[in-house]
């Protein structure tokens, strides 16, 4: 048998093979079989990547807004030539179908576009005549060497939400990929590259937490970018920030979905359609990536007698889901990540039975035995006396709990210690007023399943789903990536 072969890190302008011992096996989840390799970097291995960079960031720090945007509008470009392709690389390693893969990689190029226009983003202020004989003006300047560590379950869109901004704004950056899903970002460096970014501007090691913990203490970098599970969000926001870095780091999430009872199936036609809008985003958030996202809803609530009719509706469209080869046209839900990933999730439902917990649809059953399957399942009965009321699953099991009012719904919401995201499906606008005031937390959807923001906006988690002060992506990712300079002149 053939070993799979090693990925390489990208240190200046070389793609280079680290002399390592230790590997995390790269699968395609969809059959089980490994791809490839990824090297577990060491910590000569991050100062190799961080002095190229360092030494790089003089000149592309220099260089004119205009001309860094010219080379992201390249490697704009190059990624719509190559979308296709990072499609298949994203759904090969990730286990998402080929319409969420297309989507992740959309999100993706969606920022570089922002980034494109980084000299009118990161314009400064004037004031003539701050005072007598005095004008003032502000700038945006570069940090320096910033770093971003990513999760798996995007492996296009959350590194293009760090490096094409950082970059733009006149830094350099050293990235590293989850083990699990390294080829995507490499494929993203080699077309980086191509489009003409000059070399040591962007960087590529891999590995685990060694190397993570290797890039929040070395002494030049000055900022870190982190998406994760919110345990690993704070070691890593304590150690940057101990080691006088700025931090941004998102975390894990506890979802909720509050469908009214106007927005529960009914033979006025008005509501009816409500109820179909309802129905599809209840599914698309919690099925859609097998459930592994941030901002995948994984609590599901119910008001009063429309608690019984909302669940016999969604079990019968959780039935009718295919699950199965995520390259396969025709499938609706693909594969988690790996068989830790499978068996936790298969030990959690489990688990819910002996909790006097209903298995309204159980994803153990009726899925291939190749690859690393969950189908889509539905715990009915969850209280927040519940593990899963505040255990974050990471993958397609929803929750479902029954309130008696949207007020109750909107006090037991705001007892989950994350704050990334609640959605409400109703046509009541005074409901949907009060609920997006009153909740605690930093996206709200009204009738979208899946408020993720896109570029223009940032992504704004709260609470336990977030540790700093500056979040990804929109304005203040360009905000995180440059510290402000005030000049005031006086000329006699």
């Amino acid at each position: 048998m053939t070993t799979p072969s090693v990925v390489p890190v990208l240190v200046g302008e070389q793609w280079l093979e680290p002399e390592v011992t230790q590997f995390t096996p790269v699968h395609r989840p969809g059959t089980g079989e490994v791809i490839a390799r990824t090297p577990h970097c060491g910590v000569v291995d991050v100062d190799m990547a961080v002095q190229d960079a360092h030494a790089a960031f003089p000149d592309w720090a220099n260089t004119p807004a205009p001309d860094r945007g010219r080379v992201l509008f390249r490697y704009r470009e190059l990624l719509e030539a190559h979308f296709e392709e990072l499609a298949q690389i994203v759904c090969r390693e990730n286990g998402k179908t080929m319409d969420e893969a297309r989507g992740d990689v959309r999100r993706g190029i969606e920022v570089v576009e922002l980034a494109c226009g980084i000299g009118h983003l990161s314009k400064g202020e004037h004031l003539p005549q701050i005072a007598n004989g005095i004008d003032g003006f502000s700038s945006r300047e570069p940090l320096g060497v910033c770093a971003g560590i990513t999760p798996f379950n995007f492996p296009a869109m959350v590194p293009m939400w760090m490096f094409p901004v950082a970059i733009a704004c006149g830094n350099c950056f050293v990235l590293k990929p989850s083990e699990k899903v390294p080829l995507t970002a490499n494929r993203l460096g080699e077309l980086f590259v191509e489009a003409g970014l000059p070399p040591g501007v962007f960087n590529i090691v891999h590995g685990g937490r060694e190397v993570v913990d290797a890039l929040c203490r070395h002494p030049r970098i000055v900022a870190v970018s982190f998406v994760g599970s919110s345990a690993v969000a704070k070691h890593v926001y304590e150690l940057s920030t101990q080691h006088g870095k700025r931090c941004q780091a998102a975390g894990g999430a506890k979802n909720v979905i509050l469908v009214m009872p106007d927005a529960v199936e009914s033979d006025v036609m008005g509501a009816a359609i409500v109820a179909d809008m309802a129905m599809t985003g209840v599914l698309s958030s919690a099925f859609g990536c097998a459930g592994q996202r941030c901002m995948a809803g994984s609590l599901l609530m119910g008001i009063g007698d429309h608690c019984d009719p909302l669940r016999d509706q969604l079990v019968s469209a959780m039935e009718a889901m295919t699950v199965g080869d995520p390259l396969d046209s025709d499938v609706d839900m693909g594969a988690v990540i790996d068989g830790g990933s499978r068996d936790r999730l298969n030990k959690a439902v489990a688990a819910a039975a002996s909790a006097d917990l209903v298995i309204a649809r159980d994803g153990r059953e009726g899925v291939p035995n190749d690859g690393f399957f969950v189908g889509p399942t539905l715990l009915d009965g969850v209280t927040p006396d519940h593990d899963v009321f505040t255990s974050e699953l990471f993958g397609p099991v929803l929750g479902m709990m029954r309130l008696e009012s949207l007020q109750e719904a909107i006090d037991t919401l705001n007892r989950i210690p994350y704050g990334n995201a609640a959605t409400i499906f109703t046509s009541d606008g005074s409901a949907a007023r009060q609920f997006t005031r009153e909740v605690s937390c930093g996206m709200v959807g009204v009738n979208v399943g899946v408020p993720a923001p896109m570029a223009l906006f940032s992504f704004t988690g709260w609470d336990d789903s977030f540790y700093g002060d500056l979040h990804v992506q929109g304005h203040e990712g360009v905000l995180f990536y440059t510290r402000q300079k005030t000049v005031l002149n006086r000329w006699l």
